[in-house]
Order: structure tokens, then sequence, then C-alpha cells
């Protein structure tokens, strides 16, 4: 049976909720604009991501600890599961079907969760010296980072594979790695990327990297930069926004949803939405700070590193400062499956934070939330 205390108020964190609704609003409102029928979905996921934020706000998370590798290691055989039996689009395999239901799902956006998970349980398990982890330890936890990276990276998904690499290692920069370490990775890393380039990525990647690096952005940057430029100081009305309703910026909704931002309600609306982005981000990464517990630090770190990982991709592909990815804008771009995760992480941080208190199960099983 459920007792809860009111006091429970007191500790949650709303502060990261604030700055995430005027991003769902902002969204939706966009969104519907170009597509109504997707606004309609895209409400639809935010309701689903509410009830899904629910579930996992009130698990008994730390009473479930043991889980997490179960978690982490049913989400690698789903990714193995990928390589034998899974759905190809557009020259990618990074989909299985679920019978009976005729609908797919995307491991690869699972992993993410599951990984910072697990990368949590290992810190907490062995935390590290004053001077960082050795070299040891360093591999064995770059194991649980580099498994599902080439995993995903060979299906191929190199953008999501990317992301998951610099969260990983984000987290152990964050934690603490002897400096050493960094320093022999960083020189492994000038020297093997022109083999890398040569032998490792598919011809579409290169593509995009030489569209990147010429002088002339490609089709789609460049009408994005158009869709920029025009907004000016205060952005158009809809009528006058001919680069959205005539639709030649592409992908609107999603990849280019900046673009679509930034010509609607010009260099003020975006200066808004990128504040709440910084604020957010800064917001998490004081979090880390503040709670010496690694389970809290670690996933509030790596929420802070994703959101400014995929913020900052997105954006700079829009104006053509990096390659054209699929790298969605977090909790704007259209989209269930990368909102959702967010949202679960958003969960599990906040029951983290909330319910960190190691007396809140008391001796008859039931929850006592302080």
């Amino acid at each position: 049976m459920w007792r809860i205390d009111k006091r429970i108020l007191a500790q949650f964190d709303f502060i990261s909720i604030i700055l995430i609704i005027p991003l769902i609003i902002t969204s939706h409102w966009l969104i519907d604009e170009v597509v109504p029928a997707l606004a309609q979905k895209q409400t639809a996921y935010v309701g689903v991501s509410f009830l899904v934020f629910l579930g996992v706000f009130f698990l008994p998370i730390r009473r479930m600890i043991w889980v997490i590798p179960l978690i982490y290691w049913i989400n690698i055989a789903l990714l193995i599961a990928v390589e034998f039996f899974g759905h190809a689009r557009l020259g990618a395999q990074r989909w299985i079907d679920i019978p009976f239901i005729d609908a797919t799902i995307q491991p690869s956006e699972f992993v993410k969760p599951a990984l910072i998970l697990m990368l949590a349980y290992l810190i907490h398990r062995n935390p590290p010296p004053m001077q960082g982890y050795k070299i040891k330890e360093f591999l064995r936890i770059s194991f649980y980072i580099l498994l599902p990276f080439f995993l995903i990276a060979n299906e191929p998904d190199l953008g999501t594979a990317m992301v998951l690499l610099l969260i990983g290692y984000g987290v152990l920069f964050f934690i603490g790695v002897y400096w050493k370490i960094w320093a022999v990775i960083l020189g492994a890393i000038l020297l093997l990327s022109p083999v890398a380039y040569k032998f490792l990525l598919h011809d579409y990647q290169k593509t995009r990297i030489k569209d990147f690096l010429s002088e002339k952005p490609s089709y789609h940057v460049q009408q994005s930069i158009i869709a920029i430029g025009s907004g000016g100081l205060t952005g158009k009305s809809k009528d006058e926004a001919t680069q959205t309703q005539m639709r030649f910026l592409p992908i609107s909704t999603s990849d280019f949803i900046f673009a679509f931002l930034v010509e609607r309600s010009g260099f003020l609306g975006a200066l808004g939405i990128i504040l709440i982005y910084v604020t957010l981000i800064l917001h998490l990464f004081s979090l880390s700070l503040f709670y010496n517990d690694y389970y809290i630090k670690v996933v509030t770190i790596s929420i802070s590193f994703m959101i400014f990982i995929y913020m900052g991709i997105n954006i700079a592909m829009t104006i053509g400062y990096a390659p054209v990815v699929g790298v969605p804008l977090p909790m704007f771009s259209y989209g269930g499956s990368s909102f959702i995760n967010f949202i679960i992480l958003i969960a599990i941080m906040q029951n983290l934070i909330t319910f960190r208190y190691k007396d809140m199960y008391d001796g008859r099983g039931t929850k006592s939330f302080l």
C-alpha cells in the first residue's frame, strides 16, 4: 500500500520541469502550423511520456539496483538481434519488427538510459580514487561504453553511436580518470583519424563530411540558412514564412526545426530557446556538483551532456557548422522515441533526488516517501 508524505514536494526538482514546459509548448506551436496531424501525434507522445514519467518516478529504483545490469544486457541482446533480424530502411538496419501489431522498435534509442544507469551502477560500486581511475578500471568501464558503440555504428548509425561515446567518456572525464590516460587517447585519436576516415566510414558518411567541408553547403543547409537569415530580429508571420509554408525547408518539424523557429520568431525567439537550454544544462550540472551520491552525479551529468551534445550538433548543423546528421533538438523536434527517452531519464533523476534517503523504505515493505 502506498503512503505518500506531502514533504516529497520539498525534495522534487521543479526547476527542470519548469524549463522543459516552454520547449514542449513552442514545439507544438511550430509543428501544428506545418502538419497539424503530426502535432496531434506529438501531443499523444507527450501524454504517453507523462504516464511513463509517473511510472518510472514511483519505481523503487534504489531497491532495484540489481536489475540495472540485466537491463543493459537485454539492450545489448536487442542490438545484436538487429544484426540478424533487423528491418532495413534507407540503407540502414536499425529497427526490429514487433509481430502482430505492425510496428517497429529502434533498440539504439533504449540503449541511452541503459548505458547511463550502467555507468552509475559501476561507478557507485567502485568510486574513483583521489587521482582518478587507473588503466585497469578505465578499460573495464570502457568495455561497457564501446560495446554498444560498435554495435550501433555497424547498423550504421554513427550519429547515435558518437553520442553514446561522448556521453560515456564525458561522464568518466567528470568523475575522474588519471590524466596520462587522456593524453594517450588524444594522441591515438589524432594518429588514427585518417585511417578511420578511409576504411571505417561508409560512403554516405564521407559525402556528408565532404559537403560540410566544401565551400557550397548542401541544399538542405542552404534552405536552412535562408530561413534563419530571413527571420530577422522578431521573425515573420505565418503567411510570410515562405521557406516553411512553401516547403523549401526540408524536414522542418524535426532535424531543421531550429531554422523554422528562427524564421517564425527571429533572433529573439531563437535566443530565448537557447537560453532555456543553457539554463537547463547548467542547472543539471549544478545538481551533479551538489550531490555526493554517484547515482545522482552520473545521471544528472549524463542528461546535461546529452542535451548539450544534441542541442549543439543540431543548431550547428542548421547553420552549416556541422555535417548534417539525424540528431534532433532535445524535447523540441518531432518524434516519440527521443522525447520519451529524455523523459525517462528526467524521471530517473527526479526519483533518485526525491527519494535519496535510505530510510524511505520501512520494515513492513510499504513505501514512506520523505
